[in-house]
């Protein structure tokens, strides 16, 4: 990605520009994302799912499911239904074939092309919700987590899961020394897909919470409707898993 598509992306649209990055990605998704992580991916999406806490006999909602891996382990932990729900037919694509290698999920987990500014639900309808790496793409975050609260009924629970800054200094110099050089070169080894995704991410984390730091995050939660919001950061800081309760 050129420093001029990156300068263009407010304008252009940042989730147009993910949804093409993106795309491509679907069939080795899981498999890359969980290496260049080294690991860290999946245990940050297990956190996510362990703060939801949901039922058997509770409906929850995973936007941005992508690939449907926390739809999967949300199943799996709670025997919960999940309504996944995604604006990327590619990301869907490996989310089917995953429902297919799981026979426990096909009973369990519906899959809806759709977009989190525009839920296609009824106010209340789901007892809990999840999302993951998807505030960064949108044109109004405030706006898109009011959407988000107004689907859930009251007392229940709303959980994220986002990329971060390590807040340390010297943490982060390594962190940028690695989204920035080693990630997209570790990146080539699999796609030039790959390594462009780890240019765009090198760029589009700290730009969040340039605009939208922490604290103001936690500000616009209770803006939405949400209380009680805990931040938990992970991997000193490379990841951050927020939750708190629908008022």
């Amino acid at each position: 990605m050129s420093v001029s598509e990156w300068a263009a992306q407010p304008r252009l649209g940042r989730k147009p520009h993910a949804r093409r990055l993106f795309a491509p990605l679907g069939p080795d998704y899981d498999r890359v994302a969980t290496l260049l992580s080294f690991g860290q991916d999946p245990r940050w999406r297990r956190a996510l799912v362990a703060a939801i806490g949901a039922a058997t006999g509770e409906r929850v909602l995973d936007v941005a499911t992508g690939t449907g891996m926390v739809a999967q382990e949300l199943v799996h932990r709670y025997g919960c239904a999940v309504v996944g729900l995604d604006q990327s037919p590619e990301m869907l694509a490996g989310a089917r074939a995953r429902l297919a290698r799981d026979p426990a999920l096909t009973a369990k987990v519906t899959l809806i092309e759709g977009e989190a500014e525009r839920l296609p639900f009824a106010t209340g309808s789901f007892d809990h919700l999840t999302f993951t790496y998807l505030l960064r793409y949108v044109e109004d975050p405030a706006a898109t987590l009011a959407e988000l609260a107004r689907v859930v009924r009251p007392g229940g629970r709303i959980g994220m899961l986002e990329f971060a800054v390590p807040p340390n200094r010297l943490w982060r110099a390594a962190w940028r020394l690695y989204t920035r050089v080693g990630l997209p070169l570790l990146g080539r080894a699999f796609s030039r897909e790959w390594s462009a995704t780890g240019v765009f991410l090198a760029r589009s984390i700290p730009d969040f919470y340039r605009r939208v730091p922490v604290q103001r995050l936690v500000e616009l939660w209770a803006q939405a409707g949400i209380e009680q919001v805990r931040v938990r950061r992970m991997s000193r800081g490379g990841g951050v898993v927020m939750w708190g309760i629908r008022r």
